[in-house]
């Protein structure tokens, strides 16, 4: 049984609908804190992630926002201060690409950058912003954002999403610095992880493939699922990390060892 050591505790974890979002949001309540799951379109998978969460903790709020929007940053940052007067942790989860090759120069659009960046740079920007001032009067704030071994290697579903993770990480850096010593920020990059997303996306069969075919490349000869990765997001956000800020843990079975820039492969 895990441990409530963050009873009382009250965390935000965007885009915590479904997958590593999902997990950690439920891995926070379960070690008794409040938690607030975010989401911007998927409310039945939303609901079932915080009924989960609710039964856990006793108590847990659902809240529709859209991390692109700076009035949904500060509506959501508003109501977990109406409803227990305090913010502890921030995950910043909330994600967005759009699948094109690296190879392919017109694929992307400025549009495209755009958009990607407004959820994956702009919106986890918008909400520390919409954060700070309760995340900083316990001197104990936790921020933890989901990044990706694309932002370190260059890898990814597409350039404008690695370069989303790039700004992310960099930006993970300079709030780890501003915000001390009151909080941490922290980031957490996986590689691929094995969830529902793909599957819904590819079909079960090259779910599959792309499973196997990680698996078989990462020198631990494994690909984790969204619970795992929830654990790391855990420990960032916990009292065994609080001497630990402006660091990025690799959550992807070795991965980057073979595929940081420079190494073929």
């Amino acid at each position: 049984m895990e441990q409530a050591d963050l009873k009382g505790k009250v965390a935000i974890v965007t885009g915590s609908a479904t997958g590593i979002g999902a997990a950690t949001a439920l891995g926070l309540a379960r070690r008794g804190a409040h938690v607030v799951v975010n989401y911007s379109r998927s409310e039945t998978e939303a609901r079932a992630t915080y009924d989960a969460a609710k039964e856990a903790a006793g108590t847990a709020l659902l809240v529709q926002a859209n991390v692109s929007s700076d009035e949904d940053c500060r509506r959501l940052a508003a109501r977990a201060m109406e409803e227990w007067g305090r913010i502890d942790i921030l995950v910043n989860n909330a994600g967005t690409t759009k699948f094109a090759s690296h190879h392919d120069l017109e694929a992307l659009t400025a549009d495209d950058f755009t958009s990607i960046y407004a959820v994956n740079v702009v919106g986890p920007y918008q909400m520390i912003r919409a954060c700070v001032p309760a995340l900083k009067a316990h001197g104990e704030g936790a921020i933890v954002n989901i990044s990706s071994v694309a932002g370190v290697s260059g890898v990814g579903s597409s350039i404008a999403y690695a370069a989303s993770k790039g700004a992310l990480n960099t930006m993970t850096l300079s709030f780890a610095r501003a915000l001390a010593p009151e909080i941490r920020v922290n980031a957490v990059c996986p590689g691929y992880v094995a969830t529902r997303w793909f599957s819904d996306r590819f079909g079960q069969e090259q779910f599959e493939h792309l499973t196997k075919t990680y698996t078989d490349a990462a020198p631990l000869k494994r690909a984790a699922d969204a619970e795992e990765v929830a654990k790391t997001v855990l420990f960032f956000c916990g009292p065994e990390s609080r001497h630990i800020t402006g660091e990025f843990m690799m959550t992807d079975g070795g991965m980057h060892l073979s595929i940081m820039p420079g190494i073929r492969r």
